[in-house]
């Protein structure tokens, strides 16, 4: 993955008319599979652990169709008002993320809402400082040339050419700088964010696209995405998995649990910080997709996990999660324990836990419950935690 700070534009500020009149709005709005075309496009990167920063262009009339439809994601995201063309809206939604310290920026279609994780990353993957990354399909049809009349007057050469998708990565300050450039030069035909690159002389390298990742256009492609989504949602696949973990106490200042410091004359012992909560939760959600556990990915006997702090555990298990389509639906979390208390800290975890999840704290339960002074734990040695997670998979339950 690419290090840095990286943030994202997505693109929702048109008007839609090629999809047709609906009293639900434009397209972003219309409803696929039961939700809003725009709440699925904004959940896919509300809940990639990458993406830090998110900016989403509008229309003026929009805002209150806007909050209706990203709900409670809404508090992960900031809005600006677009502009008369796409290219406009993202120059403003670009200046509004000029203040966010970003390194990276994804640029994506608000009415793309079939991209998933593994696309993200790949896109990611493939900027750095000095270049931009465009996901691409290979052309496949073959291509004509045509007159006024559209009598064939050619055949266009089909290798090397691609297909270009969203999201579009780039340097943040080197794209930034090339949108206002084209603006006080008076270009406004750039049909893409890759275009301006271009002509900007920033590098873009293609990645592999995904042929799942349609742009909603016509009132046919709508039609098209609720049978999808239709089919999809027959058996779905949900998954669940459970995570255990204990620690013992030590002499300290405190224990970190689910990625709060509770102040306490201890401390709970291990190779990282030793925060149960998040140890088990990390092997919950890789339980979900069979990929191990905690030690296969973050194996003890390597000294670069040493005090490390547990979200980064958790946080690559989200990657992992996304990387394979998951949406994770809510996490239960029991910590058991004589002390210290936890109900004073559970807002405070639950927010935590929220921001590593990419979820609403609705869907996450922490719970506490002492062992009645039976075994180590009632004996005040240490502290253990049990998670159930439970992830939701594209596709369905095989026969």
């Amino acid at each position: 993955m690419t290090s840095g700070k990286i943030g994202v534009v997505i693109v929702a500020a048109g008007r839609g008319e090629r999809a047709g009149q609906s009293a639900e709005g434009p397209k972003q709005y219309r409803s696929i599979g039961g939700e809003p075309v725009i709440r699925r496009t904004l959940r896919a990167f509300a809940g990639h652990p990458a993406i830090s920063d998110i900016v989403v262009a509008i229309h003026a009339d929009d805002a209150t169709q806007f909050d209706r439809a990203a709900g409670d994601l809404r508090p992960r995201m900031r809005t600006v008002v677009g502009g008369g063309t796409r290219q406009e809206s993202t120059l403003h939604a670009l200046a509004a993320l000029a203040d966010s310290d970003l390194d990276f920026v994804l640029i994506h279609d608000g009415v793309r809402p079939f991209v998933d994780g593994s696309l993200i990353d790949r896109v990611i993957a493939g900027v750095d400082q000095g270049r931009g990354s465009l996901p691409a399909l290979p052309v496949s049809d073959t291509l004509k040339n045509a007159s006024a009349d559209r009598i064939v007057i050619g055949t266009t050469d089909r290798a090397g050419l691609f297909a270009a998708q969203t999201p579009q990565g780039f340097p943040f300050a080197a794209i930034l700088e090339a949108h206002q450039r084209a603006a006080e030069a008076g270009r406004d035909d750039f049909t893409d964010d890759a275009a301006i690159a271009e002509w900007a002389k920033i590098p873009v390298r293609i990645v592999d696209g995904n042929a799942d990742n349609t742009k909603i256009t016509w009132a046919k492609d709508l039609e098209m995405a609720n049978l999808r989504l239709a089919q999809s949602a027959s058996f779905p696949d949900v998954r669940t998995g459970n995570g255990y973990d204990v620690h013992a106490f030590e002499p300290g200042d405190g224990v970190i649990l689910c990625g709060h410091k509770i102040p306490f004359d201890k401390k709970l012992s291990g190779h990282s910080d030793a925060d149960v909560g998040l140890h088990a939760l990390t092997d919950a959600l890789l339980a979900t997709c069979g990929a191990g556990d905690i030690g296969t990915h973050f194996p003890p006997s390597d000294m670069k996990w040493k005090d490390a702090a547990s979200h980064i555990f958790v946080e690559e298990a989200v990657r992992i999660v996304r990387s394979k389509g998951g949406r994770i639906a809510n996490a239960d979390i029991t910590l058991i324990c004589e002390a210290p208390k936890i109900g004073p800290h559970r807002e405070a975890m639950t927010e935590s836990l929220a921001k590593m999840l990419g979820i609403s704290k609705e869907r996450i339960s922490v719970k506490a419950t002492t062992n009645e002074r039976l075994g180590f734990v009632g004996r005040e040695e240490g502290i253990a935690a049990i998670v159930t997670a439970s992830v939701v998979y594209p596709g369905e339950l095989p026969e």
